[in-house]
């Protein structure tokens, strides 16, 4: 007898026959805990030797399907892509397939999935992702409508003020009545820093945050460290300053950005705010660089980038932790629009609006001038393809090894701190870094955790907190999610989070 059954999942492991107990040598469904549907009788067994009428009989040839439903715990079998209808209710949980055999030399073909169902299984589960999605959205709200209406504008004003979106957030604060709590300077110093981190340029980035916020990283050695090479690899991308400042060309990236940070990111490494600042690593260049003053194995000095002509802001709107700067700050670098520096060329953002300001073309840095966009199919090179920049990245690096050992000596073993300063350095193992087993941490999206990580400490200098509220519920919501799985709760199998955010 040749007997071809298939197998389909619901959330979790159903079966044509099954049981949630040991072993059984009776017929499916006879022993306690055991659920079956006989062929030779067209029977449903459960939990007992005596059938009852269910469907047809089936033989060699037709494909039987089980699908147990978590969700109301029920379970149907199908006949040749047919539904016969509601055999079991009220299973229990934990429940594992079995098929029974009579004559000696029968087969059964199983199918757990690996090919097509016969069954339209697809088509059942949007109906039960219709039906959840629909009682989710019938929850009663009650008389308390407007006391989460109003809880919810605070959670997205506090949002869009962490992320950086100034317009945006002034915007929806007057539109809603409420007040932004925190200073408009203070919110486009971050926003500018923000902007250098997503677009590679680190040193400037790193300069920028010890302009603005001066004990920031004296106080958090790690964060600096993390920054530090993050900008190595934006080096070997051909993205940082130090580099492109070398007048390299460099071939089109094939890297982009789209533009802001991912929502509800969590950043993937957490700087501590414990450990005493590494003074031998101060920057003394306008990049960011930092140049030895007495631990660096030898020294060395950088010339400075002249700034972009004909776009400074006043020296008034610029706030050092609430006071007054007298460093300028770039009109383009305000708008939380990120300007690509892939491998040493210029991309602009492709949106159109960001943060309520329309797009515009950022005048190229005097030091970028020379600099030609070559086809987007050429190989990209090391550092922009400069040889100056080679030399210049590989300085650095002996630099951030100086680094991390003085790191080691005063704070002690750091274990992140050592496979970070690993995995970045493993790219100049490559010829082609890009396409190699390290080459993820070149692509542009690995900017977003070490953004998300500055600009929580940053945050954290205005006692604000380091995740915005929205995104602790999402994260919540997420988690009960798991959980509900965990325990066998079949309906967050439909209740994604992701769906209601998008």
């Amino acid at each position: 007898m040749n007997l071809l059954c298939f197998y389909t999942f619901f959330y979790s492991l159903p079966a044509w026959c099954f049981c949630s107990d040991t072993l059984h040598f009776h017929p499916s469904g006879w022993d306690k805990h055991s659920y079956g549907y006989h062929g030779d009788d067209g029977h449903s067994f459960c939990s007992s030797g005596t059938g009852q009428p269910y469907g047809p009989t089936f033989t060699t040839g037709d494909v039987i399907g089980c699908c147990v439903n978590l969700i109301n715990n029920t379970c149907f079998y199908t006949k040749n892509g047919h539904s016969l209808g509601i055999a079991f209710t009220d299973l229990p949980p934990n429940l594992y397939p079995t098929v029974g055999l009579q004559t000696p030399g029968e087969v059964v073909d199983a199918n757990f999935g690996q090919h097509p169902f016969v069954f339209d299984i697809e088509d059942y589960m949007r109906e039960w992702r219709t039906k959840i999605q629909a009682q989710i959205d019938r929850f009663p709200i009650g008389d308390r409508e407007g006391e989460w209406q109003s809880m919810i504008q605070k959670m997205v004003a506090s949002y869009l003020v962490h992320h950086s979106y100034c317009a945006t957030a002034e915007a929806f604060a007057k539109s809603t009545d409420q007040a932004v709590h925190e200073e408009l300077a203070s919110i486009k110093n971050r926003q500018k820093i923000q902007k250098l981190v997503l677009s590679g340029r680190m040193g400037e980035a790193i300069e920028t945050t010890q302009q603005l916020y001066p004990n920031l990283l004296e106080r958090n050695p790690d964060l600096l460290f993390m920054l530090k090479v993050r900008q190595f690899i934006e080096m070997v991308n051909g993205t940082d300053s130090e580099v492109r400042c070398l007048g390299g060309r460099s071939p089109k990236s094939q890297d982009s950005y789209p533009g802001s940070p991912r929502p509800f990111s969590s950043p993937g490494h957490k700087a501590s705010s414990s450990q005493p600042y590494l003074t031998g690593f101060d920057s003394n260049c306008c990049n960011g660089v930092t140049s030895s003053k007495s631990h660096s194995s030898s020294p060395h000095s950088h010339k400075s980038c002249p700034p972009a002509a004909g776009s400074t802001l006043p020296v008034s709107d610029i706030s050092i932790n609430g006071s007054r700067s007298q460093q300028p700050i770039t009109s383009n670098d305000v708008d939380m629009e990120v300007d690509h520096f892939t491998n040493g060329v210029t991309e602009s953002s492709s949106n159109g609006f960001l943060n309520g300001s329309s797009k515009h073309t950022a005048e190229p840095d005097d030091c970028d001038a020379d600099m030609e966009v070559e086809s987007a199919q050429s190989k990209r090179q090391l550092c922009g393809g400069s040889q100056a920049a080679i030399e210049r990245m590989i300085h650095f690096g002996r630099e951030l090894q100086s680094m991390s050992e003085h790191l080691r000596r005063e704070c002690g073993k750091n274990s992140a701190n050592k496979k970070m300063l690993k995995d970045a350095f493993s790219l100049l193992a490559y010829s082609d870094p890009w396409n190699s087993p390290v080459g993820y941490q070149l692509d542009s999206i690995q900017r977003e955790p070490v953004c998300s990580t500055l600009n929580s400490a940053i945050l954290e200098t205005h006692n604000l907190p380091k995740q915005p509220p929205l995104a602790q519920a999402v994260g919540q919501a997420a988690q009960c999610l798991a959980i509900m799985a965990r325990t066998g709760s079949g309906s967050c199998a439909f209740a994604s989070v992701d769906d209601y955010l998008h």
